[in-house]
């Protein structure tokens, strides 16, 4: 009877193991995929610039900052956001109270002193009066005209004109508020000139020249413009590490300040490796492209650099002379059978 259970137990044991060892074949076989038809190329090395794309803003070449330099309620403002202004219209007006007292009294000063003056010169004539004192009227004459001056010159500051023209871009306070010195109450420029502004690595900055052309894009305007650089900063800033380089552009309708721009840079010239961008594909962080040999896609993992839309540029990870897939390949499995197709 036990030898009889003995039997049975290891009959079971044998197809246990038996089935793992069909389960592991089965795992190990590999499945038969249908061949896949791909159109393919064989790469090969060109050669060109290299090319770094650097962030820009477009700004106006004439910009004003509207900011007052006495203090006073603001009377007048006949300008709004947007507004085209020409070079001395109004902007703002302040009110000139206290100012214009000054004047008035600076002005009954001046007139008391050239009264003093002409009297003791007069005097002087008939030997009544002393040349010292004289002199002395003609010192306090002097002080009171520059004190007349100074109080019409505060008197022109309450009245703010247009530098240029331009159009009002900012309007940062209204009437009846408070103006004090130094306090920014309009924005304006020229929207007729026009410089991209970026901040170059100091490494690049020394493959370019003033007078130099730069390709420039703007995306939001779908455009794609010829830039001369104008400006270098001569020094680069010790924490970013760049440099201000301005590029002057052609005025368009579609462009306005504060808009983001590119602009590319070219390098040394080098060989490079380009393909197509439909066969390079997104892997995890990675990207990567099937190399074709015996008739099958072998994944290959590789690292990009600069994409020009239809084109994608290969650092490392394939080489000169080598067939990849083109089209086709986005479903493609490594170690697939291929079909090369016309």
């Amino acid at each position: 009877m036990k030898r009889r259970i003995s039997y049975v137990n290891l009959f079971f044991v044998l197809m246990l193991l038996a089935g793992c060892r069909a389960e592991e074949k089965s795992r190990t076989e590999p499945v038969d995929l249908p061949a896949a038809r791909i159109q393919t190329m064989t790469v090969s090395a060109r050669e060109g610039h290299l090319q770094t794309e650097i962030v820009g803003t477009i700004r106006s070449v004439n910009e004003a900052v509207i900011a007052p330099k006495v203090t006073g309620t603001i009377k007048e403002m006949p300008v709004e956001l947007g507004s085209t202004v020409k070079k001395g219209d109004l902007l703002i007006q302040i009110s000139a109270g206290e100012i214009s007292a000054r004047v008035s009294q600076a002005q009954i000063q001046l007139d008391q002193a050239r009264r003093n003056l002409e009297r003791e010169k007069k005097l002087l004539q008939k030997q009544a009066a002393t040349a010292e004192e004289v002199k002395s009227l003609e010192e306090k004459y002097a002080i009171a005209e520059a004190m007349h001056r100074e109080a019409l010159t505060m008197l022109s500051y309450t009245t703010l004109s247009a530098p240029f023209d331009g159009v009002i871009t900012s309007k940062i306070a209204s009437v009846g508020d408070l103006a004090t010195p130094g306090t920014p109450l309009l924005r304006m420029e020229t929207s007729d000139t026009l410089q991209v502004e970026a901040s170059v690595p100091e490494a690049l900055v020394l493959q370019i020249r003033t007078g130099d052309l730069l390709a420039v894009h703007i995306p939001v305007a779908g455009l794609d413009l010829q830039g001369v650089v104008a400006e270098i900063a001569p020094g680069a800033d010790p924490l970013s590490r760049t440099a201000t380089v301005k590029i002057n552009i052609d005025s368009r309708p579609q462009l306005r300040s504060g808009q983001f721009a590119r602009v590319i840079i070219p390098g040394n010239r080098k060989e490079s490796l380009f393909v197509p961008a439909t066969a390079v594909h997104p892997f995890g962080q990675m990207e990567k492209i099937f190399v074709i040999s015996d008739n099958r896609a072998h994944l290959r993992l590789v690292r990009t650099g600069a994409d020009t839309g239809d084109q994608v540029e290969i650092l490392a990870g394939l080489e000169p002379g080598e067939v990849i897939a083109v089209t086709g390949s986005s479903e493609l499995i490594d170690g697939q059978p291929v079909e090369a197709v016309q």
